[in-house]
């Protein structure tokens, strides 16, 4: 249900920020399906800013809101009042994350609990607002959000450096972009962010990567409606230098959706012979938008299926390179993520697993014999990554690792690892794997 177009664009901001939160918080539903549909509702671009940035603000400061509210409330707000405490999280991110001014924010809000339909609850959510100015807010370990389960396997994990991916998972991620080699460069594009006053930097072994200072609106983006440049972390761009590409080759992206890796193949490379797989059709057809905006709309064959059933969509001709960005727990993008934190189960990790080492066998059979394939994930789990890819070695005779160079991460058995915030990019991790017959 999206706010009424009568209510004042303050208001209905609040009101769309605290039913995005009450469905990810209390449904389980997903930050990036809610947003998806509650943004594109919403005319005024710094409105949508606005709301996104709310919910962004409030899942990060989760424990800390919750602690306040258990200290602030004489008892605590039952279930069917979800949306009027997600309301109440959106003040307190107003005044605390976003520093938004005090009086207009404690307004706004209250008027938003009228808005809602409690009238009555309107002084509860001003008194509390009031307290939470005049005293700020518990302090939470950087761990807090992490439940207990996650916290106990990154230490067992990565020892001190767990501590760094905590704090780095706390924090807003900066605005990457992956200019398309195949109509500028860096270099140049940086001078045209420069023009119009956006603030960038380019990124030492990203060749087609740029940092911006600060996010802005993708339509603010020269040249982003033609292809000229994507939204895409350094960390996942560095796949494309992971792959060893030659002119001609038979590529396979195993599980393509949303596409920005299979168009960054094929803008460095127009002549590879791409094949693009998603599991999901409607997932597929964002592959085929991405592709088209990039101008690589007829440089890729697409095919709705699951990777790990080899029948349904290979006919039989190896690949000289797969590249198999697997499934994963998402622990390595928290920060663009943070429902992650709320949503995942010790047993998933188990599904998780299990499904991609399904999809790594069957892959595997569709390689050359001198082929590679490339294997990613953005989790910092070791059993999704180490443990993963020595399972698959010592399981298949034909498979070794080839090392790929320090500058993607931490060496992490046959792969590599960046840790969240490291080069402040996500969390990523690559094993390359030859065929040696």
């Amino acid at each position: 249900m999206q706010p009424s177009p009568l209510l004042p664009s303050g208001v209905a901001s609040r009101l769309a920020a605290a039913r995005v939160l009450a469905a990810v918080s209390d449904q389980g539903r997903s930050l990036k399906a809610e947003l998806a549909v509650a943004l594109p509702a919403i005319a005024d671009v710094r409105d949508r800013a606005l709301v996104e940035a709310l919910c962004f603000a409030v899942l990060r400061r989760h424990p800390a809101y919750e602690a306040a509210l258990a200290l602030w409330l004489q008892r605590p707000l039952p279930k069917r009042d979800a949306e009027l405490k997600a309301l109440l999280m959106v003040g307190f991110a107003q005044l605390d994350v976003l520093q938004l001014p005090a009086h207009a924010a404690l307004s706004a809000t209250v008027e938003t609990t009228r808005a809602m339909g409690r009238p009555r609850q309107a002084g509860m959510v001003n008194a509390v607002l009031r307290r939470a100015q005049r005293e700020g807010f518990p302090t939470v370990a950087a761990d807090a959000a992490w439940p207990q389960w996650l916290r106990h396997q990154l230490r067992l994990d990565w020892g001190d450096l767990a501590e760094s991916v905590f704090a780095a998972s706390q924090q807003p991620a900066p605005m990457w972009l992956r200019v398309n080699a195949a109509q500028t460069t860096a270099a140049d594009y940086l001078q045209r962010l420069a023009e119009v006053g956006i603030a960038a930097e380019a990124c030492a072994g990203l060749p087609d990567a740029l940092r911006l200072e600060a996010a802005v609106p993708v339509g603010q983006l020269p040249g982003f409606a033609e292809g000229m440049v994507s939204v895409q972390d350094g960390s996942a761009q560095q796949v494309a230098d992971a792959l060893l590409l030659a002119p001609g080759m038979r590529v396979l992206d195993a599980c393509a959706a949303p596409g920005g890796k299979s168009a960054h193949l094929l803008e460095r490379h127009r002549s590879l012979h791409l094949t693009a797989l998603d599991i999901d059709p409607r997932r597929l057809r964002r592959v085929q938008q991405t592709l088209q905006r990039t101008g690589q709309g007829d440089g890729a064959l697409l095919k709705a299926a699951d990777a790990g059933e080899l029948a349904a969509w290979w006919d039989g001709e190896p690949f000289d390179a797969v590249l198999l960005d697997a499934p994963c727990s998402a622990t390595g993008i928290v920060r663009r993520q943070p429902d992650v934190l709320l949503h995942r189960r010790a047993e998933d990790i188990d599904a998780l697993c299990a499904l991609q080492a399904r999809l790594l066998d069957a892959t595997w059979r569709s390689v050359r014999a001198g082929g590679q394939l490339l294997y990613a994930t953005c989790s910092v789990l070791k059993r999704e990554n180490q443990v993963q890819i020595d399972a698959f070695l010592a399981r298949t005779p034909d498979a070794r690792a080839d090392p790929l160079p320090e500058s993607f991460g931490h060496t992490s058995g046959h792969g590599r690892q960046r840790l969240p915030g490291e080069q402040e990019c996500d969390g990523f991790f690559y094993a390359r794997l030859l065929k040696t017959s």
